[in-house]
């Protein structure tokens, strides 16, 4: 498609992705939001976790791999992100960079998954966000913790439990970040189930997410925030005051140097 080796696509891939991670590392702090969603999505890298040779399980390498996500309800932006296990670890570590970044306190909603519970505190310090937990509940009485299907039931309603502070029960929401990680699945073709398209190298996986992330925050003009502002193309990293203008993916190369 290209004219290009593979191999070139891939060094490139990987440099430019990596410029990316260090460019959002360093400019995506001291954010103004107010209300913030975190969901994981579910990928693999080589197999998946059941194919996975007994030798390779648990490295980190191969296998079952998730990607922690956080979304700024008002801006759209994605602050960060982590790729790693669906563990407590995990869950701290991506929080602990989240609460780095944010300018003040916010209300923080996540769903279900019980390794938030310690990982919100460690990372925020009891009561020091207004945070509580939805949960899903669906037409055959399982939570999705139980109901990991393709199709799976319809949802009838939800549960909200707050942890702790003072969330405000209308804004309780995971909605945001369950249509940002739609976004990763249309944008990103290692995450499309159902294909050969899958990542083969978690360190490429790591420099794909990245760009997309750069891609979505700096170049994409958002619908929801450019109706907003009248029809004027608007970016979340605009609406979050990181950057004044729509990126174009020239100026994403230039990050290289």
């Amino acid at each position: 498609m290209t004219g290009s080796a593979k191999g070139t696509a891939l060094r490139l891939l990987a440099e430019v992705g990596e410029a990316c991670l260090d460019y959002q590392r360093r400019t995506l702090v001291n954010l103004p939001c107010k209300r913030i969603q975190c969901d994981e999505i579910w990928s693999f890298v080589g197999a998946k976790e059941k194919n996975t040779p007994e030798e390779l399980r648990g490295t980190g390498e191969r296998g079952d791999c998730w990607t922690w996500t956080a979304i700024c309800a008002d801006t759209k932006l994605i602050p960060c992100w982590h790729v790693g296990p669906r563990d407590a670890i995990a869950a701290t570590i991506f929080l602990e960079d989240l609460a780095g970044r944010l300018a003040s306190r916010v209300q923080l909603t996540t769903d279900g998954h019980r390794a938030y519970l310690s990982a919100v505190e460690q990372a925020f310090g009891w009561n020091g966000v207004d945070y509580a937990m939805l949960v899903k509940l669906y037409g055959d009485g399982l939570s999705r913790e139980t109901s990991r299907r393709y199709s799976p039931a319809e949802c009838v309603g939800t549960e909200i439990t707050p942890i702790m502070g003072n969330p405000d029960p209308i804004h309780v929401s995971t909605s945001y970040a369950e249509r940002a990680n739609l976004t990763i699945r249309m944008s990103s073709r290692r995450y499309t189930r159902l294909t050969n398209g899958y990542s083969k190298k978690m360190q490429n996986h790591l420099w794909a997410i990245s760009l997309h992330f750069m891609y979505y925050n700096f170049c994409r003009p958002h619908h929801t925030l450019t109706k907003a502002n009248g029809g004027i193309h608007v970016t979340p990293a605009m609406a979050a005051g990181v950057t004044d203008r729509v990126w174009k993916v020239g100026d994403v190369l230039a990050l290289l140097g």
